[in-house]
């Protein structure tokens, strides 16, 4: 079972962080420059990535499998997630990498590894659908005021206005655009003819290996200099602590295969790279949060592994 449960991982995540690998080896044989990588960055940000979650959304059949504690579980557990990873952000000095910290922390690849993760292992995803309904609204709408609130592009404006500007950024934010479109069609049974949902799934598809792409091809390994240790700590934090908190709650309040399963991608799956295309689209850096996203992926094929491997030894899957 270990053995399956190692393979099945990296079959997951090795091929994620290759996608990153195989971004900065065409950055530096110029296939990729810094203009391409960042016009790449927002054709993901505003297209691919909506269509994606409207592709996984849209389809799901939430009227049926509706579970009202599941759903107000993902959005407590991700809230305290979120005032955790804001916890550990401040002692950093730096306010605008102190944005990525907070993001790069409680944000994981709920939407893009939570479908494929539970559906290889029980053939189907509606928890897994359930789960992204309660956190990615969520992710989204945090990012969204986090990243606004310390971007280093904001030029000193305060109150009024740039909390209007963050507003204007939540509600036009393509993500969640998407996933409100996807909810809505989804619970108004309108029917997708093929035409359309073809095309929608070649968009979506193209969203994870261009962002993973454009990540790696943006990520400077000089730039790391100083940050392996705030670094390491968002890895331990997003793989490690946010199970090691709320996966004994879920079980002590019932939850048990599919949906167990779908909190614990929710919980300890890698930074998703969608953190950096956000990051990147509001004006930040972006070092902290693609040096977390190499780092959680990477290390993340082990500690989901381990998950797993508890889980499954204690009869919870």
């Amino acid at each position: 079972m270990l053995t399956e449960n190692l393979i099945f991982s990296l079959n997951a995540t090795v091929p994620v962080f290759l996608m990153m690998v195989f971004g900065w080896f065409v950055k530096k044989v110029g296939l990729l420059d810094d203009h391409s990588t960042a016009q790449i960055n927002k054709f993901v940000f505003r297209t691919l990535l909506p269509a994606l979650l409207f592709m996984d959304l849209s389809t799901a059949d939430f009227r049926s499998v509706w579970d009202t504690k599941f759903v107000l579980f993902c959005m407590a557990a991700t809230l305290l997630s979120v005032g955790i990873a804001v916890l550990y952000s401040l002692p950093h000095r730096d306010k605008a990498e102190r944005g990525e910290i907070i993001q790069a922390a409680y944000r994981s690849s709920a939407a893009i590894l939570g479908i494929a993760f539970v559906n290889n292992i029980y053939g189907e995803a509606t928890m897994a659908a359930l789960m992204i309904v309660g956190t990615v609204p969520i992710y989204n709408i945090i990012a969204v005021v986090t990243l606004s609130l310390t971007s280093p592009e904001k030029n000193g404006r305060t109150g009024k206005s740039l909390w209007l500007d963050t507003l204007k950024g939540i509600v036009t934010n393509p993500i969640i655009i998407g996933i409100a479109v996807g909810i809505a069609w989804s619970l108004l049974k309108i029917p997708q003819p093929v035409i359309l949902s073809k095309s929608v799934s070649y968009l979506g598809n193209m969203a994870t290996p261009l962002s993973l792409i454009a990540l790696g091809a943006s990520f400077r390994f000089s730039d790391t200099k100083g940050k392996k240790a705030v670094t390491v700590g968002i890895a331990f934090i997003k793989l490690v602590l946010f199970c090691g908190i709320f996966l004994p709650v879920a079980a002590k309040l019932g939850f048990r295969g599919e949906k167990l399963i779908a909190i614990l991608v929710m919980l300890g799956s890698a930074t998703t790279g969608s953190c950096f295309v956000m990051a990147k689209n509001f004006g930040h850096k972006g070092t902290v949060t693609a040096f977390a996203v190499m780092l959680t992926t990477l290390c993340s094929a082990f500690t989901l592994t381990a998950w797993l491997f508890i889980l499954k030894t204690l009869r919870y899957i």
